[in-house]
């Protein structure tokens, strides 16, 4: 009786970490990145699997892009600071996220749209209940918002009542020390806002599954690589060294292209002691 019990136990912690486990994840990475979790902060890489107090925090023209399990995107701008609270994947998909600083948007595909859901999108001071939708929002030393695109979302404030936008452009914001606002926003603002949150074209961007590297010091002395290692980790990309013939490499890997390999060996050039040199292929020298 004893033994059943316990496996039943068991088997109930499996299915909880596994459901944990494959909620969210980190799709691409604009370098630099960084995650912190239990007292530690790490470059963040693409595929890496997010815990409930996680925190992700972006660099200058960073970006990150998450895509939970129900369906939906999430993505960063830059200098953002953001913390998974909760997350949990079961019959219902519920999730409480919060924005502490910068520009985000939360999309849901088209086709996952029938999921069950239940999230909770907090910008600093303004919470958002979402059940399938598209909004971008932004929290700054000025304000919070959050701006609909499509769909319906129940927004409100500290000690405020609840508000309902279902009008595309509409958006809510609360301005530091000052009541909150309903208003409209034109398309072309709207635009504008939306281009702080997207990978950019070209740049320094890792994806799953990325084959281009950048080789940032080829070295005999391994207190060096440690060295260069350190500082670029420190800086939010997520190098590793590689030993060969007798030669250690510090490296980035991962890289979604030959452009966004070259664009990260222009980012590197700014640390101390850096060479980079643009190379096809984990494999390759």
């Amino acid at each position: 009786m004893k033994t059943a019990a316990c496996l039943v136990a068991c088997c109930a912690l499996l299915n909880t970490a596994v459901a944990f486990a494959q909620a969210m994840k980190v799709e691409a990475v604009q370098y630099p990145a960084w995650l912190e979790r239990g007292g530690r902060a790490v470059p963040v890489t693409p595929g890496v699997e997010l815990q409930a107090n996680d925190q992700l925090r972006t660099g200058q023209n960073a970006r990150l892009q998450l895509k939970l399990a129900e369906g939906s995107t999430v993505k960063l701008g830059e200098n953002a600071r953001f913390k998974v609270e909760r997350v949990q994947n079961r019959s219902v998909f519920s999730a409480a996220l919060t924005v502490l600083a910068g520009a985000f948007r939360f999309t849901t595909d088209a086709v996952a749209k029938a999921r069950k859901r239940d999230i909770t999108v907090k910008v600093n001071t303004v919470t958002a209940g979402i059940r399938g939708t598209d909004l971008w929002g932004k929290s700054t030393d000025e304000r919070d918002l959050v701006c609909l695109i499509e769909g319906r979302i129940s927004v409100a404030s500290d000690n405020r009542d609840a508000v309902t936008l279902d009008q595309p452009l509409d958006f809510y914001q609360r301005p530091r020390g000052g009541e909150p606002q309903v208003s409209k926003v034109d398309a072309k603002q709207l635009e504008q806002w939306a281009a702080e949150t997207e990978i950019s074209r070209n740049a320094a961007a890792a994806r799953a599954g990325g084959t281009w590297r950048v080789v940032v010091l080829a070295t005999s002395s391994r207190d060096e690589a440690l060295a260069m290692n350190r500082r670029l980790r420190a800086a939010g990309y997520p190098s590793e060294i590689t030993s060969a013939e007798g030669r250690l490499s510090v490296q980035v890997a991962g890289l979604a292209g030959e452009s966004e390999a070259r664009a990260l060996a222009g980012n590197l050039r700014s640390i101390a002691g850096a060479e980079p040199m643009v190379v096809e292929g984990a494999g390759r020298s």
